[in-house]
């Protein structure tokens, strides 16, 4: 039976799990992320993946970097002939890769060599990509330069989705199709391709001020900030010295509204923003201290708004 070690963090890598401990693979360690401060009572809290794993009664280490050779020493213990990586969240350096004698297969939620690092999903919507996809590579030194296992067909990206759904429609997409490629894998029918690094974007790691509206941005790219930055680092601006988190929203016509970008008409229908070249209809809202509210409910109890100038 083949080993694994499996590698990840989040809830959506918990499906890449469920798959694996499913098939006739035998997972013989689980490595996540340690532990972490969560909520005002920054009491430690484990990772998804951590407590599905327990669950299955299955073997945790939670260490904060794989580049101690103690560490290394460690995961070698296991024995294991191929790696499993999805959403881990840490760097494996090239000693650790060289352990499995089948490498090491991860899951990335792109069609590579396109959207490669560590925000791919939140780029393709920030970007207006139509689709995106699912990719098993095997790993290599660089980042997300190793060469292709399997691909999944184009994913439509629809106007609704948001980092996190879409997150989670990829990862079920590429469950299965990275058991696939484990099972070529280790019977030595897989025929790993060389991505064509001409293609090739790279994504960045987000940064909380990422999320901060600029308008005079035109009111669609600042829409898909919305939904691209959910749930992190999400959309926020300043009103009246206090943090205002844009939940939802929305490009709109401008047509008949004058003003300078970030100032706020409020209509029947609901709160508008000027933004560069139209408005962004906000639908959905969270006031610094407050919870989130409806544009409509806002709108009763926040009057005031109206003709204000955000940002400032």
């Amino acid at each position: 039976m083949t080993r694994v070690v499996f590698m990840g963090s989040p809830e959506d890598a918990v499906i890449v799990l469920d798959a694996l401990a499913s098939a006739s693979y035998e997972v013989v360690a689980v490595y996540t992320r340690p532990d972490t401060p969560a909520g005002r009572s920054r009491i430690p809290l484990p990772t998804a993946v951590r407590r599905r794993a327990e669950e299955l009664r299955l073997h945790v280490e939670t260490p904060n970097s794989l580049r101690d050779r103690a560490v290394i020493d460690q995961l070698a213990q296991f024995r294991a002939d191929a790696f499993v990586v999805a959403a881990y969240g840490r760097l494996i350096p090239e000693a650790a890769l060289k352990l499995p004698r089948l490498g090491a297969l991860n899951l990335h939620p792109s069609l590579l060599p396109r959207h490669r690092g560590p925000s791919p999903v939140s780029s393709a919507i920030l970007q207006g990509d139509s689709v995106t996809g699912v990719t098993i590579m095997l790993l290599d030194e660089g980042m997300d330069t190793g060469p292709v296992v399997s691909q999944s067909q184009p994913v439509p990206i629809e106007e609704t989705d948001t980092g996190s759904n879409l997150t989670t429609r990829l990862f079920r997409v590429g469950a299965p199709l990275l058991i696939e490629a484990l099972g070529r894998l280790a019977a030595g029918t897989a025929a790993p391709t060389p991505q064509d690094p001409a293609k090739a974007t790279v994504t960045r790691l987000l940064q909380r001020s990422d999320g901060q509206l600029d308008w005079t941005r035109p009111a669609e790219y600042l829409a898909r900030m919305t939904r691209a930055y959910d749930p992190w680092p999400g959309t926020f601006t300043r009103w009246a010295g206090r943090s205002l988190k844009v939940l939802e929203a929305t490009a709109v016509s401008g047509d008949g509204i004058d003003g300078e970008p970030g100032t706020v008409r409020s209509r029947p229908g609901g709160l508008f923003v000027i933004a560069g070249d139209s408005m962004l209809q906000v639908l959905r809202l969270q006031l610094e201290g407050r919870s989130p509210q409806a544009a409509a409910e806002f709108l009763r109890g926040h009057p005031q708004i109206d003709g204000a100038k955000l940002g400032a």
